[in-house]
């Protein structure tokens, strides 16, 4: 699994560009963030992989969670999104809903 790290002052576009990269080489992808802007370009990210992703028939799904890492000696809490391809018989199964 690939872990990109996003700040707030990440590329959206650039780091959408990486996840479409990495999902269509089968992998899944790790996307971790620390404070509200650099959350913010992850899921813009996010958001805009789906966009490159979905004409090629790729669709995806994100599971948040927290993490506890040191930066620089300090305790903090990022926002960890694990960016994977849903199964065929799931996205079939929400595309009949939708």
């Amino acid at each position: 699994m690939g872990c990109l790290k996003v700040s707030s002052k990440s590329s959206p576009a650039s780091v959408a560009g990486a996840i479409a990269g990495m999902i269509k080489d089968g992998a899944s992808v790790e996307i971790q963030a620390v404070g509200a802007g650099a959350v913010n370009q992850a899921v813009k990210a996010i958001a805009i992989s789906r966009g490159f992703l979905s004409p090629v028939g790729i669709e995806i799904c994100c599971i948040p969670s927290f993490a506890d890492i040191v930066i620089d000696g300090e305790y903090r809490t990022a926002i960890r999104f694990a960016v994977e391809p849903r199964s065929g018989v799931v996205a079939v199964e929400a595309a009949s809903l939708a």
